[in-house]
């Protein structure tokens, strides 16, 4: 859904009940497989809702899932939580898929707000990635498969809100990056939110890119550990490398935006975390954790 732009005179009067709120809204980011997958970003929806005063509306910022953290389990990321605003649903992102132990079978990535990215398999078809959900994210990129005698080590992208994640390499020398996110200008900077997190890969290798939007990158032997995606960005986390010990990074928490004309008052209740400033007769509420309710007057 495109952002809308408000107009001052249809909600301006004092008399009316009635009122109009823009939002963003973003869910968690899933963590990343451990030698596996990359996160899928939380779900992102944004536009403009008819509202009342004196109603107690709910707002809920999910946190991210936290990375898978063991090779070859096949225990795969976990999903990103959701973020609420009244009746919309932002979900969490998909965690990322883990490699499944021998004969090394890659695990599908989880599905979510955008889908992560699959375990690649060595002599077989690679995991699938996960699927997003309509409206708010991408799905997945597949995890790479080994061709006759060669395993290939290359996991999936997460997707994220702008586009899909990558599918893993086939030469296997590189993980897959994450999808891209979408850019957005409600807290009066344009940022991109939602970005997928890369896939991870095998030693001497570079992990995929976290998708612009707060994605996490992969891990891989020439470039470090998975990294986790970014705080209140709602990124899926880097999968994790070849080596036992390091796991997938976290999913990034998500955020909730409200603008709304500046002659009404906000009064949230305790238990989120807001920030609201004033800027060319509009308010912009930003709550970056907690769960509670608004009520505007």
């Amino acid at each position: 859904m495109d952002t809308k732009t408000l107009s001052t005179s249809r909600y301006n009067s004092t008399n009316s009940q009635l009122l109009s709120v823009e939002y963003l809204v973003v869910g968690g980011g899933g963590g990343g497989g451990a030698f596996g997958g990359g996160g899928g970003a939380g779900g992102y929806i944004t536009g403009s809702n008819p509202a009342s005063k004196n109603i107690a509306y709910t707002v809920t910022v999910g946190a991210g899932g936290t990375g898978a953290t063991q090779a070859d389990t096949g225990i795969n990321g976990i999903n990103g939580f959701d973020s609420v605003f009244n009746t919309l649903i932002a979900y969490g992102g998909g965690g990322g898929g883990t490699r499944n132990g021998s004969p090394y079978n890659g695990n599908a990535g989880n599905s979510g707000g955008s889908g992560g990215g699959g375990a690649n398999s060595d002599y077989t078809t690679g995991g699938a990635g996960g699927s997003g959900t309509t409206g708010q994210g991408n799905a997945g990129g597949s995890g790479g498969s080994g061709m006759t005698g060669v395993p290939n080590y290359s996991h999936g992208g997460g997707g994220g809100a702008g586009a899909i994640g990558m599918t893993g390499k086939t030469n296997g020398s590189l993980g897959a990056d994450g999808g891209i996110g979408l850019q957005n200008s409600i807290s009066g900077i344009a940022t991109y939110y939602a970005g997928g997190g890369g896939g991870g890969v095998y030693n001497n290798s570079s992990g995929g890119a976290g998708g612009n939007g707060g994605g996490g990158n992969g891990g891989g032997g020439s470039s470090g550990n998975a990294t986790a995606g970014a705080t209140n960005k709602g990124g899926g986390g880097g999968g994790g490398q070849y080596t036992a010990s390091t796991g997938g990074g976290a999913g990034g928490s998500g955020i909730v935006i409200l603008k709304y004309i500046s002659s009404l008052t906000s009064t949230f209740s305790v238990g989120l975390t807001v920030s609201t400033t004033t800027s060319a007769g509009y308010k912009i509420s930003t709550i970056t954790a907690g769960t509670g309710t608004v009520t505007f007057s």
